[in-house]
């Protein structure tokens, strides 16, 4: 987001009409979202990432529903209804400010659209309840972007970022699970050293581990100083110090990687045949996992010779549009550079 971002004015009655749409969401957030910070959390959501791509590719299905499996500020979901007249939508987030957002952003598709406070691995019991909506139609497309939005980053409160001091929390969902320092309170340095190299921070991770959990750090700044006390100046690379240090606990607090794998599983069983599933990913861990998932997917996990042809039973469920991921364009990175790092990979779903 560029600019000055405003700071939210509270008030002590709530505006909001609770959108009469078939929306899963708690009178408890009447208290929390007036109309007035529902439209400025909504502009500050990020720009949708890959957008005209994803809306052309989702707007040629047929008759059906699709699932937002990361809503976010319904940007995609948005753009996706207003192109596709056929098409309803269940959007999943476990965000309760995006699931706000997203509802009044979407309030105009009324009953085409159903948002439900989950996750991606979630998504079989989603559907199981809310049969009614489907109404008999078939899941024909599934979409899935990764990652922390600029939203989550800008709301220092929320502790995702290493530009504003703030309780170090990073949880999606800020009512549920562990934060980010209880985290650190009981991890043992070999696992956070683990961690961090999983995520890209090989050379210092023992050294970083070592020096947060010294330090026990509750704020972002905390924890920002413990590691520029780990890594020599002469080492560190652009950036900030503590970008992938930051990545890594988010992605543990929120178990994103296990998050991913089952959510993608349960995509490509909640898909029908000719559906697609579409990930957009933004960094390399995130982009292997669903590279790896799509090709077991598309080999039915054979590894005969090639020379052979398959004899070992294996059963292809979709064909991948190609084996390279598709980036952004240029022009496109120019307008939100946040784009620059964003892989999308597409897969449709075959007959057995």
């Amino acid at each position: 987001m560029q600019g000055v971002r405003q700071k939210y004015r509270p008030r002590t009655t709530c505006s909001l009409a609770i959108v009469k749409t078939r929306v899963d969401t708690s009178s408890a957030l009447c208290s929390l979202f007036t109309i007035e910070r529902l439209q400025m959390a909504q502009d500050n959501f990020h720009q949708p990432v890959l957008e005209r791509e994803i809306v052309e590719l989702f707007a040629s299905l047929p008759a059906g529903v699709i699932v937002d499996a990361t809503l976010g500020g319904a940007g995609h979901a948005h753009a996706i209804l207003s192109s596709a007249p056929q098409l309803r939508l269940v959007g999943i987030d476990r965000d309760p400010e995006a699931r706000a957002v997203a509802t009044n952003r979407l309030a105009t598709f009324g009953e085409r659209v159903v948002v439900v406070d989950a996750a991606f691995a979630d998504l079989p019991a989603v559907l199981d309840g809310h049969r009614s909506f489907l109404a008999g139609q078939d899941v024909v497309g599934v979409l899935m972007d990764l990652g922390v939005s600029s939203h989550q980053l800008d709301a220092a409160q929320r502790g995702f970022s290493f530009r504003s001091d703030a309780p170090l929390d990073m949880r999606m969902d800020p009512t549920k699970g562990e934060t980010a320092a209880q985290y650190l309170a009981h991890v043992d340095r070999h696992e956070l050293a683990r961690v961090l190299r999983a995520n890209g921070e090989n050379r210092f991770a023992g050294a970083i581990a070592k020096s947060i959990l010294e330090r026990q750090p509750t704020t972002t700044d905390e924890l920002s100083d413990a590691v520029e006390r780990a890594v020599p100046m002469a080492a560190r690379r652009r950036g900030h110090v503590a970008t992938r240090v930051f990545q890594a606990l988010r992605i543990e607090v929120n178990q994103e990687e296990d998050q991913l794998a089952m959510g993608l599983s349960a995509a490509l069983d909640a898909l029908a045949i000719n559906g697609i599933l579409a990930v957009i990913s933004y960094h390399s861990g995130e982009d292997r996992v669903v590279k790896t998932t799509l090709r077991e997917a598309e080999t039915g996990g054979c590894t005969c010779p090639n020379e052979l042809g398959c004899v070992c039973g294996a059963v292809r469920r979709v064909k991948v549009f190609k084996a390279s991921a598709q980036l952004a364009r240029a022009e496109e990175i120019a307008a939100n550079p946040r784009a620059r790092s964003a892989r999308l990979r597409i897969a449709r779903k075959i007959a057995p």
